[in-house]
């Protein structure tokens, strides 16, 4: 076992079979990356624009307000 050549075939195969694991950790995180990419493009942009509502809708919403203060009082029993 003093035989040079088993230690440098020994560090041969070992640094090959580092290079494919490497390889294959490689490819696995790139294929990772464009799975989140395409699901990212997928659902499109998380921030979509708003646009402010308009005036019968705003009143609506005002209204709805209004009756939810109304019943939530009476809930606690409070007189109007």
């Amino acid at each position: 076992m003093t035989d040079p050549t088993f230690y440098i075939t020994m560090a041969t195969a070992g640094l090959a079979g580092l290079a494919m694991l490497t390889g294959a950790a490689l490819t696995g995180w790139r294929g990772w990356l464009a799975f989140k990419q395409q699901e990212l493009h997928a659902f499109g942009d998380p921030t979509p624009t708003q646009s402010l509502p308009n005036a019968s809708a705003r009143i609506e919403i005002a209204d709805l307000k209004e009756r939810i203060r109304k019943l939530e009082a009476i809930a606690a029993g409070v007189d109007l």
